[in-house]
């Protein structure tokens, strides 16, 4: 069973959801976890990726200059 690893963090939904686009553009699997508390608005959103693509979407992202 693949191992999940969090490649990303941001308070902001749309940044996760530009990483995630970015990352399955180039064929890596991709899962964000919404951690954000719907009652008092605070928390972030996670991007996570399979332990073997890490290296690869790393370098994806600093290809589309997300930070």
């Amino acid at each position: 069973m693949p191992q999940w690893e969090k490649l990303y963090e941001s308070p902001i939904g749309y940044r996760a959801e530009m990483v995630r686009i970015a990352l399955e553009s180039n064929n890596i699997p991709t899962v964000v976890l919404n951690k954000k508390d719907s009652s008092y608005l605070f928390g972030h959103f996670e991007v996570y990726v399979y332990h073997e693509h890490v290296i690869q979407a790393l370098i994806v992202m600093e290809q589309s200059n997300i930070e």
